[in-house]
């Protein structure tokens, strides 16, 4: 059964994407767009009970296709729900030999096109549920299919965690291939720091477990190498406790600007607490400017002097207590947007008033430059300590040098018609050119910015760096037939 609200949001969807080709779904769906019927066939007499492939008319398969923003949903020929890893394999073998286009599809939450979305084979982890703790080992399995609110909440009752998604909504699989950076990032890294293992298919279809033993290389490149290396069903993270946490959501008005962007970059410099975090939003909605802070402790109270600054201003709304890890992640809910939605990152080392003050210039030109039917876009401070990176002294595919901590600042754009997509791509690209040019004046220019974050046309130098060479030949290793190349992402 499929819920009301989740069918309402695959007829919004169905609507938004019929609308991008300037075609009704049914039109959609047949002789005006390639056909890879056989395939599907191929792939639907080739796996087992566990697993099925659905066809345009079925329900289960605009949930297959159902992305967080509409941009990122395309129809595909058909879709496919693995149940088991061999029959994940068996597609591709099928799939590399006929060379149809394919897409894995973890939580639905990348923002670049084409990314976890094709008109070829739709392939969608969400049978592969799994969230699996071992006291004695104190690692915790996950499933591919799962988001991080769903893990978190099976971890609850047992007192433990993971450093994972920020927000609601995010899936497990896309967020840690990229890199993740965690609300608890501060204290145990990066979250393919916590990564011990992976089940991985093959693009030859071999079942294979990944370890830093058995498979050195593939462990280094999957810890930020995202799709490039096979299909990952599982993965292993150790975890650790977890007490009540306490923060939320307060947002303040244009008169306490000043005050605000204070707070933010005193905060950015000088706090050395590694249970402290905020993400500092400065943000553009139908022409009105705002701020708003998302707040987080990871403890049942802060201690006096962490947060005074942002405390002490006047705010317009404020929604902060203690409360569980899943309530607060929670609380910074990740809506389905029927509408369209691109991220676009730069890297800093530190935020700055003159830094801040440039972003908020930004803020204000491209509130007057950009098409009317964009809605709203935010630019978002996210410091975390120097100390980052020195939680794993094991390379890792991202980021190519932990010498230098990078913090990953983050602005997105919403927007409605597909007519305003490239003006909106050129402005996230002009505004991280002018943001770059504020924020790294003591970085090369070709630093790396998180892969989760850059939008679909950064290079991947841009991602990798220096590993970007061990990177092409592990995947030529592992890969000789360019299988993952059939689908999208950035491609090493």
């Amino acid at each position: 059964m499929i819920g009301a609200t989740l069918l309402t949001e695959i007829v919004t969807l169905a609507s938004a994407v019929s609308s991008l080709f300037g075609g009704d779904s049914q039109t959609l769906l047949s002789g005006s767009r390639p056909s890879f019927s056989e395939t599907c066939q191929e792939i639907a007499s080739s796996i087992s009970s566990a697993s099925n492939i659905y066809d345009p008319n079925s329900a289960k398969y605009l949930e297959d296709i159902l992305h967080w923003t509409s941009s990122s949903s395309q129809y595909a020929a058909c879709s496919l729900e693995p149940g088991t890893a061999a029959d994940i394999g068996a597609a591709l073998r099928i799939l590399g030999r006929t060379r149809t286009p394919f897409a894995v599809k973890g939580g639905g939450h990348a923002t670049n096109p084409g990314f976890s979305s094709t008109e070829g084979v739709q392939i969608a982890m969400t049978r592969f549920d799994e969230v699996v703790y071992d006291s004695k080992t104190q690692t915790v399995t996950i499933g591919a299919g799962q988001t991080w609110d769903a893990v978190y909440a099976a971890l609850e009752p047992y007192g433990v965690n993971v450093a994972g998604g920020r927000i609601a909504g995010v899936g497990v699989a896309g967020y840690t291939l990229g890199g993740g950076y965690s609300w608890h990032t501060n204290q145990y890294g990066l979250t393919i720091d916590s990564v011990l293992g992976y089940e991985l298919v093959m693009p030859n279809g071999t079942v294979i477990d990944v370890t830093e033993t058995s498979s050195p290389d593939l462990f280094f490149a999957l810890k930020g190498g995202m799709n490039n290396y096979g299909i990952v069903t599982k993965f292993t993270f150790k975890t650790f406790s977890q007490t009540k946490v306490w923060g939320g959501i307060i947002s303040y008005s244009e008169d306490v600007l000043d005050q605000f962007i204070a707070a933010t970059a005193n905060f950015a410099a000088n706090n050395t607490d590694p249970k402290a975090g905020i993400i500092a939003l400065y943000r553009s909605s139908r022409g009105q400017f705002g701020t708003a802070l998302n707040i987080f402790y990871d403890a049942p109270t802060p201690p006096p002097g962490v947060f005074d600054e942002f405390l002490a201003i006047p705010w317009s709304t404020r929604e902060v207590s203690t409360r569980s890890f899943l309530s607060f992640v929670k609380s910074l809910l990740s809506p389905f947007h029927p509408a369209r939605f691109v991220f676009n990152t730069v890297s800093v080392t530190s935020y700055p008033v003159d830094f801040i003050q440039s972003m908020i210039n930004e803020t204000h030109y491209w509130s007057k430059h950009l098409p009317e039917d964009v809605s709203s876009f935010s630019y978002d401070v996210q410091p975390f300590l120097p100390s980052l990176f020195d939680h794993n002294t094991t390379p890792t595919a991202y980021p190519p040098s932990r010498a230098q901590a990078l913090y990953p600042f983050n602005f997105h754009f919403l927007w409605r018609a597909p007519s305003s997509d490239e003006a909106v791509y050129d402005a996230t690209r002009r505004t991280a050119r002018t943001l770059w040019a504020r924020a790294n004046m003591d970085l090369d220019d070709q630093a790396v910015v998180y892969p989760n974050y850059g939008i679909f046309d950064t290079p991947v130098e841009h991602l990798y760096g220096e590993h970007v060479p061990r990177l092409r030949a592990i995947k030529k290793a592992v890969d000789p037939e360019d299988v993952m190349g059939l689908a999208g992402g950035f491609k090493i």
